[in-house]
């Protein structure tokens, strides 16, 4: 080593040294390899370092000699079992079964535990730093892992991980947990070319398996892979820490498909919204947390019989979730001591709740894409129930004097957003919108049977605020003033 030759040639070299001592040499040895371009030819009896250690691999026995091999081949219990002529009781016995490691992250539903799983974005993630790895490394990962928008961290083993003839390619195989969906199982594929004159720069599309927008409302523009911003993000960010890593200055171009896709969307809701010829690629959390409709349920009742112990059952705010949420802060912070419950699409189920429990004044806040289904009598506003959103803005308009081509331009649109802005550009969002809300005080009160005071505030996050029932202005200014 001292006299820094071109090539080493080391007959178990690690014969009687201790741990440390093996780590030591193990790391000399690499560091010459990689930094000063030494050719080191070595025999080793230990398996584990050798896997570690090498770039290929000669296997030596009395019978023969190998061609050089892969270390992925040459470590396959097949030829390890041959080379040795071991019986699989003797193999398992020195190497175990070595089992992926498998994501393990529970919530609480209700009585019950249930496992986690990983979107479909964290997928494509994961499946990008994996093949960028191999490029830097040479080295197939045996896992790879990444810390999700939500702070979990997902660590998996990829289907496979292998070079291209432009790049390398990883495939990550999508985990539900216990939310089994159309997309549960599926093969993740992240293709990843690097760009070494284009510094900073990821490139994202879609390939066979994702889908492409055909209307305008949806997170990517029209035209786009149906690949959302937030997977977007995390397929950048994983390809930036690992290029950091491996001090690579370069971009990446990264080709994302699921095998499978394009016939497991025909049963989601993407060709109605305008996603065509595959699924979307989604998740804003990185996970999927899985809760029984019955957990929901029985959670949302307990929360609602506990603010009435609390509150003296007198005034209620309901929000179908987070994005409610977040606009009563942003809208209406003079109201936050009032109880708000998140009801999830169970809008009926908690006008009930709160009838049990003799409130007074309820209010609904929600998105315009769930409470105008209520103008429906829709109670329960899951897509998998009921989804008569264009239905509903198409009949308005047409009651308000719509022409035939704008009720067909409603009709096909992807989102109630884009709804509005149809309506927009024809002059219809106030007369409309008046009725859709008409609609949905009306229902409101039946479901409640005169046993409190009831109303709704609708918003949209593109344009704001959209309306409120007569009953929400009265029951807003009676909070106010109090």
């Amino acid at each position: 080593v001292c006299q820094e030759p071109e090539i080493l040639f080391l007959d178990e070299p690690t014969s009687f040294l201790d741990v440390k001592g093996k780590a030591e040499l193990m790391t000399i040895l690499r560091r010459l390899a990689k930094e000063k371009n030494t050719a080191i030819i070595l025999s080793l009896h230990e398996l584990d370092l050798a896997q570690k250690l090498s770039d290929a691999v000669v296997c030596v026995s009395p019978d023969s000699v190998s061609d050089i091999m892969t270390v992925k081949d040459a470590f396959q219990k097949e030829n390890i079992q041959k080379l040795y002529k071991m019986s699989d009781e003797e193999y398992a016995f020195l190497f175990g079964k070595k089992e992926p490691p498998k994501f393990e992250h529970y919530i609480r539903s209700g009585q019950k535990l249930l496992r986690c799983g990983y979107t479909t974005g964290t997928c494509a993630a994961l499946g990008a730093a994996g093949a960028a790895r191999l490029l830097f490394t040479g080295k197939a990962p045996e896992t790879v892992g990444l810390r999700t928008p939500k702070g979990i961290v997902v660590e998996v083993a990829p289907i496979y991980c292998e070079k291209t003839e432009t790049g390398a390619v990883c495939a990550i195989r999508k985990d539900g947990g216990d939310d089994i969906d159309a997309t549960d199982g599926l093969p993740v594929i992240a293709n990843v070319t690097l760009l070494p004159n284009e510094h900073g720069v990821v490139k994202i599309d879609g390939g066979k398996g994702v889908g492409r927008v055909t209307k305008p409302g949806l997170d990517q523009p029209v035209g786009a892979a149906a690949i959302n911003h937030v997977p977007r993000e995390m397929i950048t960010e994983a390809l930036l820490k690992e290029a950091k890593t491996f001090e690579y200055k370069g971009g990446f171009s990264v080709l994302v498909s699921i095998e499978g896709g394009e016939e497991a969307a025909k049963k989601t809701f993407n060709p109605h919204i305008g996603v065509v010829g595959g699924l979307s690629v989604l998740g804003t959390s990185g996970i999927v947390e899985p809760m029984s409709q019955q957990a929901i349920v029985d959670t949302m009742q307990l929360e609602i019989h506990q603010a009435a112990l609390k509150n003296g059952a007198r005034r209620l705010i309901l929000t179908p979730g987070n994005y409610g949420l977040d606009y009563l802060r942003e809208t209406y912070p003079a109201l936050l001591d009032i109880p708000i419950i998140k009801c999830s699409n169970f809008i009926g189920d908690a006008l009930d709740a709160a009838a049990t429990e003799h409130f007074e004044e309820v209010l609904l806040v929600g998105h315009i894409g769930k409470l105008v289904k209520v103008a429906g009598g829709i109670m329960n506003t899951h897509s998998r129930m009921a989804d008569c959103r264009t239905e509903l803005f198409c009949t308005y308009a047409a009651l308000a004097g719509a022409k035939k081509e704008v009720c067909e331009a409603l009709m096909q649109a992807a989102t109630t957003d884009a709804c509005l802005d149809i309506l927009d550009q024809n002059g219809l969002r106030e007369p409309v919108m008046h009725g859709l809300i008409n609609a949905v005080q009306l229902h409101l009160e039946r479901r409640a049977a005169g046993a409190f005071q009831v109303g709704a505030v609708l918003f949209s996050n593109q344009t704001g605020p959209l309306g409120q029932t007569e009953t929400a202005d009265e029951l807003l200014q009676k909070w106010k003033e109090s």
